[in-house]
């Protein structure tokens, strides 16, 4: 009889153990809260080609599908080819006109690409978080994978993400772009991949509570 109510004591804790992990993991998986978006508020998705939505119809980019996800008004400032050095010039102004409640900043791609300095690319998305935050909106950052075969994301994403607590979605991108089922050519989604990421972005803003 003790050695089975010890049996059932041990059983016990360790599912206490279990429980208070699984809710330690479900913590930790949980993003910065995010504003909750009102009927009438407004979603700035920026970036370059892949915000644009360069490989698919312009009702298949991911601001467009997110949109419908999400039951809100998301606008598209994507530019084709541009580097974070003019998207910092280019971001006030959009705001200011905008007046989004949350800014989703998806830009470095290209920088990389042409191999600019890290640090410079870093300096350049320190500002535009800098920007939104002077102006009370939000931030969402969106991780894009270096251009190297196996490689990861730049390291300044998560950084910059954990600094200012922002949320950070930090795999969709380096999902896509390494499966050629989601893309429509070796650096921008297809359809397929566009909604991908849109349904990624819509899941994070659940979980932040905007939505």
């Amino acid at each position: 009889m003790k050695s089975r109510a010890h049996a059932t004591t041990v059983l016990l804790r360790s599912l206490v153990i279990a429980l208070s992990l699984s809710a330690l993991v479900a913590c930790s998986d949980a993003p910065p809260p995010l504003p909750r978006l009102g009927a009438d508020d407004v979603v700035l998705a920026f970036g370059d080609s892949i915000t644009y939505g360069t490989g698919a119809r312009p009702e298949e980019s991911y601001p467009e599908v997110l949109a419908q996800l999400i039951g809100r008004r998301v606008i598209s400032a994507g530019v084709p080819g541009e580097v974070t050095a003019l998207s910092v010039q280019r971001l006030p102004e959009l705001l200011d006109e905008v007046k989004p409640k949350i800014l989703l900043l998806c830009v470095g791609g290209n920088d990389m690409l042409r191999k600019v300095e890290p640090v410079a690319i870093e300096s350049n998305l320190r500002s535009m978080v800098s920007m939104a935050a002077d102006r009370g909106v939000a931030v969402v950052l969106v991780a894009v994978p270096k251009p190297a075969l196996f490689s990861g994301n730049a390291a300044f994403y998560r950084a910059i993400a954990k600094e200012n607590d922002l949320a950070l979605e930090d795999g969709v991108l380096k999902e896509i772009l390494f499966d050629n089922e989601f893309k429509a050519d070796p650096i921008h989604p297809n359809a397929k991949g566009y909604r991908r990421m849109a349904e990624a972005i819509a899941e994070l803003l659940r979980r932040g509570g905007a939505v």
